[in-house]
């Protein structure tokens, strides 16, 4: 069943029924949207499989670079699902842009998610950080076991790359913005976790559950409505802190705008967004080595070869 606030978007919030659970179910799953990330996207897959997500499943939006080929070289059909899910859509009508993430989720939930305790909606460039824990599940025990968990982004800026550099993604960048909960616009926003199984409202970075509705839980089990999570006191990275890497150097943000966005066909009106959002990322920023620290420790393999990190034990 869909609806839900349709005079932006008809796709833009959605309501399901939830999946029941399937016997046995157990893990954690990441749902994700790509598009052509074949240089970022076995660190990606490398560090998540490493802090114990179970299966990835990957919405791909017509990817020509060798991106899905990189992913069944990484994972077997056991930890991977690739669905191709070409998402430029519009309602004849109105010629309103549907968005095609929100809908992926929705799909990914009813006819996947009954076989996890959790699901996790992110992107490429977004990576979930445990902060005093080895593993994703570890750090979700925090929560107090609420079925909707929101970690807003800690956006990383350019951290003086003009070209791309050859480490990591997340070894490379280590200036964030200095105090998230007071970013606005466009660099300030959150991401969800959730029980599969419990939800009954979709989009992309909000979820409403059974008997909670829009209620939602930051990493530390601190519940507020969807409205209330810009509070000072909801903003939380005390367990799990959700790096997004939406800059990375001047030439890949380049690229990116060059790219141009699934959802927007104005072209002139998406350099805006990344400009804005960018100028907003840049204007305070501090050095944040937890990332490349957490690497070193756990010997996490990237793919690459990882440079050790100063401050890191041995």
């Amino acid at each position: 069943m869909f609806g839900w606030k349709s005079k932006r978007s008809f796709t833009r919030e959605l309501v399901i029924t939830p999946p029941d659970p399937l016997a046995g179910r157990h893990g954690i799953s990441i749902v994700a949207c790509v598009k052509n990330e074949a240089p970022y996207i076995e660190e990606w897959v490398r560090f998540h499989r490493s802090i114990g997500v179970r299966h990835f499943h990957i919405y791909d939006d017509g990817s020509t670079d060798g991106t899905m080929d990189t992913l069944r070289s990484l994972l077997s059909a056991e930890f991977l699902t690739i669905v191709p899910w070409v998402m430029r859509m519009r309602d004849q009508a109105t010629s309103v842009v549907l968005n095609g993430q929100a809908i992926a989720f929705a799909h990914a939930l009813l006819n996947f998610g009954g076989a996890y305790d959790w699901m996790a909606f992110i992107d490429v460039d977004e990576f979930l950080l445990p902060r005093r824990d080895r593993t994703l599940g570890e750090a979700l025990r925090h929560a107090k076991g609420f079925p909707n968990i929101s970690l807003p982004w800690h956006m990383f800026g350019h951290g003086g790359h003009r070209l791309r550099p050859a480490e990591p993604v997340c070894l490379s960048y280590t200036m964030r913005v200095a105090h998230p909960k007071r970013q606005d616009g466009n660099a300030s926003n959150f991401k969800c976790i959730v029980d599969p199984t419990r939800v009954t409202g979709v989009s992309v970075h909000r979820f409403c559950t059974k008997d909670f509705g829009d209620r939602t839980s930051n990493d530390a089990g601190l519940v507020a409505s969807v409205r209330d999570r810009k509070a000072e006191a909801f903003f939380s990275a005390q367990y799990l802190q959700l790096n997004h890497y939406y800059l990375k150097s001047e030439q890949e943000l380049a690229e990116k705008v060059a790219r141009g966005w699934s959802f927007d066909d104005t072209a002139a009106k998406y350099r805006q967004k990344v400009a804005e959002t960018a100028r907003s990322i840049e204007r305070d920023v501090i050095e944040d080595r937890g990332m490349a620290i957490f690497i070193a420790q756990n010997k996490i393999d990237l793919g690459q070869s990882v440079i050790p990190v100063a401050g890191a034990e041995t």
